[in-house]
């Protein structure tokens, strides 16, 4: 099955990415079929160099984008989808946040209680 893929390209802390069209399973780094653009988001705004008819060529194809190409692609207008969730929770991880979640709801539950209790008066002889 083939894909677009984001391959990180440039020296250390200055990446910009190529997007190239490979083989599901290969290596970003390896040798692509084809270079379909480039993104460099150093830039204000970000660089996005898009070969638009050699992408509608491999999507007709039939190659699949990955979730972050997905999101690229609706931003810039090739496709007519909504974005998709790109960072997924292991199930621990969501476990663990949902447990951290629960004691902060429960410990603001309890905070206002102890303000608003009834101050008492200490008589003074």
């Amino acid at each position: 099955m083939l894909s677009f893929k984001l391959s990180r390209v440039g020296k250390k802390k200055q990446a910009y990415f190529r997007l190239i069209v490979t083989e599901k399973g290969r290596d970003p780094w390896g040798k692509p079929l084809e270079q379909v653009g480039f993104i460099n988001p150093r830039t204000e705004p970000a660089t996005v160099d898009l070969k638009i008819d050699r992408i509608k060529h491999w999507l007709s194809k039939g190659a699949q984008p990955t979730e972050t190409v997905h999101n690229l692609f609706v931003d810039q207008k090739l496709i007519d989808a909504k974005k998709k969730k790109t960072i997924y929770l292991s199930k621990k991880r969501h476990e663990k946040m949902s447990k951290k979640a629960e004691h902060a709801a429960a410990s603001k539950i309890a905070a206002p209680a102890a303000e608003t209790a009834p101050e008492v008066a200490v008589a003074t002889e």
